[in-house]
C-alpha cells in the first residue's frame, strides 16, 4: 500500500478530498509563512482572489496550470503543494492562530491604555478651556 493510500485509509476520507484538503492546507501554510494575504498570493499567481479562497476552503480542484502558477508564486516545486505532512497541519495553524491572538490581545491592551491617556488629556484640556472644575 502506498503512503497516500495508507494515510487516506487511516483518516477515513476519499483520496480526492484528502488531496484537496492537503492542497488547501499547504497553500494556507505557505501563505502564512510569508505573511501574504489571499489578495497578495492571487496577484502573484495571476488568479482571482475568489478562486484562491475556494481552493483554500477545499471547495474546488485546480488545473495543472494553476498548480504551476501557485508553486511559482511561492518559489517551490509543485509536489510540495500536494505533499502530505507528517505533522497535523491543523495543529500548526492553531499554533499560528494562538500566536496571532496573543499579539492582538497585547495590541488591544496597549491601545486601550493609549486611548485612555489621550481621553484624559483631552478632558483636562476641555475643562481648562471652558473653566470647568
Amino acid at each position: 500500500m502506498n503512503k497516500l493510500k495508507f494515510i487516506v485509509a487511516k483518516k477515513g476520507i476519499p483520496e480526492e478530498q484528502f488531496l484537496k484538503d492537503t492542497l488547501s492546507n499547504n497553500i494556507r501554510i505557505f501563505r502564512h509563512r510569508r505573511n501574504w494575504s489571499q489578495f497578495v498570493l492571487s496577484e502573484k499567481a495571476n488568479i482571482s482572489t475568489n478562486f484562491l479562497a475556494d481552493i483554500e476552503a477545499g471547495n474546488t480542484w485546480v488545473s495543472a496550470q494553476t498548480l504551476v502558477k501557485l508553486a511559482k508564486a511561492f518559489e517551490i516545486e509543485v509536489f510540495e503543494l500536494l505533499k502530505p505532512h507528517e505533522q497535523d497541519v491543523n495543529h500548526k495553524l492553531q499554533h499560528e492562530n494562538d500566536i496571532n491572538k496573543t499579539i492582538l490581545s497585547k495590541f488591544s491592551q496597549d491601545l486601550t491604555v493609549v486611548l485612555q491617556e489621550a481621553m484624559e488629556k483631552a478632558l483636562k484640556h476641555v475643562k481648562k478651556q471652558y473653566k470647568i472644575k
